[in-house]
Protein backbone atom coordinates (compact mmCIF):
# COMPACT_ATOMS: atom_id res chain seq x y z
CA UNK A 1 0.00 0.00 0.00
CA UNK A 2 2.38 2.45 1.35
CA UNK A 3 4.83 1.44 -2.17
CA UNK A 4 1.27 2.54 -4.64
CA UNK A 5 0.49 5.73 -2.48
CA UNK A 6 4.27 6.81 -3.05
CA UNK A 7 3.86 5.90 -7.03
CA UNK A 8 0.56 7.55 -7.15
CA UNK A 9 2.26 10.71 -5.69
CA UNK A 10 4.93 11.07 -7.39
CA UNK A 11 3.37 10.27 -10.92
CA UNK A 12 0.51 13.04 -9.91
CA UNK A 13 2.99 15.35 -8.88
CA UNK A 14 4.88 15.07 -11.59
CA UNK A 15 2.10 15.05 -13.72
CA UNK A 16 0.91 18.42 -12.09
CA UNK A 17 4.35 19.88 -12.07
CA UNK A 18 4.59 19.05 -15.86
CA UNK A 19 0.99 20.77 -16.44
CA UNK A 20 2.00 23.83 -14.55
CA UNK A 21 5.50 24.43 -16.68
CA UNK A 22 3.21 24.13 -19.83
CA UNK A 23 0.76 26.53 -18.75
CA UNK A 24 3.89 29.19 -18.06
CA UNK A 25 4.70 28.80 -21.99
CA UNK A 26 3.55 31.15 -24.40
CA UNK A 27 2.16 28.48 -26.49
CA UNK A 28 -0.38 27.73 -23.78
CA UNK A 29 -0.53 30.02 -21.26
CA UNK A 30 -3.91 31.83 -22.68
CA UNK A 31 -5.84 28.99 -21.63
CA UNK A 32 -5.60 28.94 -17.98
CA UNK A 33 -4.10 26.37 -16.04
CA UNK A 34 -7.77 25.64 -14.69
CA UNK A 35 -9.34 24.67 -17.85
CA UNK A 36 -5.98 22.83 -19.09
CA UNK A 37 -6.12 21.09 -15.94
CA UNK A 38 -9.78 19.73 -16.56
CA UNK A 39 -8.88 18.79 -19.80
CA UNK A 40 -6.02 16.79 -18.40
CA UNK A 41 -7.93 14.95 -15.72
CA UNK A 42 -10.78 13.74 -18.16
CA UNK A 43 -8.50 12.67 -20.57
CA UNK A 44 -6.12 10.73 -18.05
CA UNK A 45 -9.29 9.24 -17.20
CA UNK A 46 -10.31 8.48 -20.58
CA UNK A 47 -6.57 7.03 -21.33
CA UNK A 48 -6.78 4.85 -18.12
CA UNK A 49 -9.27 2.09 -19.21
CA UNK A 50 -8.13 -1.32 -19.73
CA UNK A 51 -9.53 -2.32 -22.48
CA UNK A 52 -6.98 -5.18 -23.29
CA UNK A 53 -7.53 -6.69 -19.63
CA UNK A 54 -11.47 -6.34 -19.36
CA UNK A 55 -12.58 -7.61 -22.58
CA UNK A 56 -10.14 -10.85 -21.79
CA UNK A 57 -11.62 -10.80 -18.46
CA UNK A 58 -15.39 -10.49 -19.81
CA UNK A 59 -15.29 -13.40 -22.17
CA UNK A 60 -13.82 -15.82 -19.96
CA UNK A 61 -9.73 -15.51 -20.72
CA UNK A 62 -6.86 -15.27 -18.32
CA UNK A 63 -5.47 -12.23 -16.49
CA UNK A 64 -3.24 -10.52 -19.16
CA UNK A 65 -0.94 -9.44 -16.41
CA UNK A 66 -0.17 -13.20 -16.10
CA UNK A 67 0.09 -13.82 -19.66
CA UNK A 68 3.09 -13.67 -22.20
CA UNK A 69 4.72 -10.44 -21.62
CA UNK A 70 2.31 -9.59 -18.71
CA UNK A 71 1.32 -6.87 -20.84
CA UNK A 72 -2.41 -5.32 -21.34
CA UNK A 73 -2.19 -4.03 -24.85
CA UNK A 74 -3.26 -5.71 -28.07
CA UNK A 75 -0.18 -7.97 -28.90
CA UNK A 76 -0.42 -9.90 -25.66
CA UNK A 77 -4.24 -10.36 -26.07
CA UNK A 78 -2.99 -11.68 -29.38
CA UNK A 79 -1.13 -14.24 -27.69
CA UNK A 80 -3.79 -15.80 -26.02
CA UNK A 81 -4.94 -17.13 -29.31
CA UNK A 82 -8.31 -14.50 -29.66
CA UNK A 83 -8.03 -12.40 -32.70
CA UNK A 84 -11.16 -10.29 -32.25
CA UNK A 85 -10.65 -9.10 -28.70
CA UNK A 86 -6.77 -8.29 -30.17
CA UNK A 87 -8.33 -6.36 -32.74
CA UNK A 88 -11.26 -4.99 -30.34
CA UNK A 89 -8.27 -4.19 -27.89
CA UNK A 90 -6.19 -2.09 -30.70
CA UNK A 91 -9.36 -0.70 -32.01
CA UNK A 92 -10.26 0.77 -28.18
CA UNK A 93 -7.05 1.54 -27.21
CA UNK A 94 -6.46 4.01 -30.43
CA UNK A 95 -9.85 5.31 -29.91
CA UNK A 96 -10.14 6.53 -26.22
CA UNK A 97 -7.28 8.85 -27.07
CA UNK A 98 -9.16 9.95 -30.06
CA UNK A 99 -11.91 10.70 -27.84
CA UNK A 100 -10.05 12.62 -25.40
CA UNK A 101 -8.92 14.79 -28.19
CA UNK A 102 -11.84 15.10 -29.71
CA UNK A 103 -13.48 16.57 -26.88
CA UNK A 104 -10.70 18.66 -26.15
CA UNK A 105 -11.44 20.18 -29.61
CA UNK A 106 -15.12 20.99 -29.23
CA UNK A 107 -14.64 22.32 -25.52
CA UNK A 108 -12.29 25.11 -26.70
CA UNK A 109 -14.01 28.21 -26.65
CA UNK A 110 -13.46 30.58 -29.54
CA UNK A 111 -12.05 32.11 -30.78
CA UNK A 112 -8.95 30.19 -29.12
CA UNK A 113 -7.01 28.25 -31.23
CA UNK A 114 -7.61 24.31 -30.12
CA UNK A 115 -4.33 22.66 -31.14
CA UNK A 116 -3.03 23.06 -27.86
CA UNK A 117 -5.78 22.03 -26.04
CA UNK A 118 -5.88 18.94 -28.47
CA UNK A 119 -2.30 18.13 -27.57
CA UNK A 120 -2.61 18.74 -23.80
CA UNK A 121 -5.47 15.83 -23.88
CA UNK A 122 -3.29 13.72 -26.40
CA UNK A 123 -0.67 13.96 -23.52
CA UNK A 124 -2.64 13.01 -20.66
CA UNK A 125 -5.05 10.31 -22.66
CA UNK A 126 -1.62 8.39 -23.67
CA UNK A 127 -0.30 9.21 -19.55
CA UNK A 128 -3.48 7.08 -18.73
CA UNK A 129 -2.55 4.53 -20.43
CA UNK A 130 0.87 3.68 -19.70
CA UNK A 131 0.27 4.86 -16.33
CA UNK A 132 -3.74 3.86 -15.32
CA UNK A 133 -4.70 4.43 -11.76
CA UNK A 134 -6.81 1.19 -11.32
CA UNK A 135 -3.66 -0.91 -12.26
CA UNK A 136 -1.23 0.42 -9.25
CA UNK A 137 0.13 2.45 -12.75
CA UNK A 138 1.28 -0.37 -14.53
CA UNK A 139 -0.22 0.12 -18.07
CA UNK A 140 0.57 -0.68 -21.68
CA UNK A 141 2.96 0.50 -24.01
CA UNK A 142 0.96 3.62 -25.52
CA UNK A 143 1.15 2.24 -29.35
CA UNK A 144 -2.79 2.25 -29.99
CA UNK A 145 -2.78 5.02 -27.79
CA UNK A 146 -0.19 7.21 -29.83
CA UNK A 147 -1.60 6.07 -33.22
CA UNK A 148 -4.85 7.30 -32.36
CA UNK A 149 -3.64 10.73 -31.02
CA UNK A 150 -1.77 11.19 -34.63
CA UNK A 151 -4.95 10.35 -36.39
CA UNK A 152 -6.82 13.71 -34.76
CA UNK A 153 -3.75 15.63 -34.27
CA UNK A 154 -2.54 15.11 -38.17
CA UNK A 155 -4.61 12.42 -40.05
CA UNK A 156 -1.74 12.06 -43.01
CA UNK A 157 0.83 11.44 -40.32
CA UNK A 158 -1.22 9.17 -38.49
CA UNK A 159 -1.77 7.26 -41.74
CA UNK A 160 1.90 6.82 -43.03
CA UNK A 161 2.83 6.09 -39.54
CA UNK A 162 0.00 3.10 -39.52
CA UNK A 163 1.19 2.30 -43.15
CA UNK A 164 4.88 2.04 -41.65
CA UNK A 165 4.10 -0.37 -38.91
CA UNK A 166 1.81 -2.28 -40.87
CA UNK A 167 4.75 -2.84 -44.06
CA UNK A 168 7.46 -3.52 -41.23
CA UNK A 169 5.09 -5.69 -39.07
CA UNK A 170 4.18 -7.69 -42.53
CA UNK A 171 7.93 -8.41 -43.03
CA UNK A 172 9.12 -9.58 -39.89
CA UNK A 173 6.27 -10.36 -37.18
CA UNK A 174 7.76 -8.49 -34.56
CA UNK A 175 5.65 -6.27 -33.23
CA UNK A 176 7.91 -4.10 -31.33
CA UNK A 177 10.11 -3.59 -34.08
CA UNK A 178 7.75 -2.43 -36.28
CA UNK A 179 7.07 -0.20 -33.49
CA UNK A 180 10.26 1.54 -33.58
CA UNK A 181 10.35 1.63 -37.21
CA UNK A 182 6.91 3.69 -36.97
CA UNK A 183 8.16 6.10 -34.54
CA UNK A 184 11.18 6.49 -36.57
CA UNK A 185 9.05 7.71 -39.18
CA UNK A 186 7.15 10.06 -37.57
CA UNK A 187 9.76 13.06 -37.64
CA UNK A 188 9.99 12.34 -41.10
CA UNK A 189 6.31 12.23 -41.92
CA UNK A 190 5.90 15.57 -40.17
CA UNK A 191 9.02 17.29 -42.23
CA UNK A 192 7.83 16.05 -45.64
CA UNK A 193 3.66 17.37 -45.01
CA UNK A 194 5.44 20.62 -42.84
CA UNK A 195 2.93 19.70 -40.17
CA UNK A 196 3.25 22.44 -37.15
CA UNK A 197 6.17 22.43 -35.23
CA UNK A 198 4.53 21.91 -32.07
CA UNK A 199 3.31 18.49 -33.08
CA UNK A 200 6.85 17.77 -33.63
CA UNK A 201 8.04 18.46 -30.25
CA UNK A 202 5.11 17.09 -28.81
CA UNK A 203 5.71 13.63 -30.52
CA UNK A 204 9.42 13.74 -29.57
CA UNK A 205 8.75 13.74 -26.27
CA UNK A 206 5.87 11.08 -26.21
CA UNK A 207 8.24 8.71 -28.10
CA UNK A 208 10.70 9.23 -25.39
CA UNK A 209 8.27 7.90 -23.01
CA UNK A 210 6.93 4.84 -25.09
CA UNK A 211 10.34 3.79 -26.14
CA UNK A 212 11.48 3.64 -22.24
CA UNK A 213 7.88 1.46 -21.39
CA UNK A 214 9.47 -0.49 -24.73
CA UNK A 215 13.11 -1.02 -22.86
CA UNK A 216 12.70 -4.98 -22.16
CA UNK A 217 11.65 -5.11 -26.16
CA UNK A 218 14.70 -2.90 -26.95
CA UNK A 219 17.11 -4.92 -24.95
CA UNK A 220 15.88 -8.65 -26.50
CA UNK A 221 16.03 -7.51 -30.31
CA UNK A 222 19.51 -6.11 -29.85
CA UNK A 223 20.07 -9.80 -28.43
CA UNK A 224 17.75 -10.85 -31.38
CA UNK A 225 15.73 -12.78 -28.55
CA UNK A 226 12.40 -10.81 -29.56
CA UNK A 227 9.72 -13.20 -30.10
CA UNK A 228 7.31 -13.02 -33.27
CA UNK A 229 3.87 -13.04 -33.72
CA UNK A 230 2.70 -15.60 -35.74
CA UNK A 231 -0.98 -14.70 -36.92
CA UNK A 232 -1.77 -17.81 -38.25
CA UNK A 233 -1.90 -19.35 -34.96
CA UNK A 234 -2.10 -16.03 -32.72
CA UNK A 235 0.68 -17.47 -30.58
CA UNK A 236 3.92 -16.44 -30.38
CA UNK A 237 6.30 -18.12 -32.25
CA UNK A 238 9.89 -19.66 -30.98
Amino acid sequence: MRSLLFKGSLFFVGAALLLWATCHTPYFAPYGFGFLSAVAACAYLLGSVPYGLLLTKFFGGEDLRTVGSGNIGATNVLRTGRKALAFFTLLLDALKAALAIYLAKHVTPPPFDPYPVMLVAATFAILGHLFPIWLSFKGGKGIASCAGSLFMLSWPVGLITLGTWVFVFGITKISSLAAFVAILSVPVSCYLLGTPVSLVIWFSLIAFLVLIKHRDNLKRLTQGKEAKIDLSCSRKSP
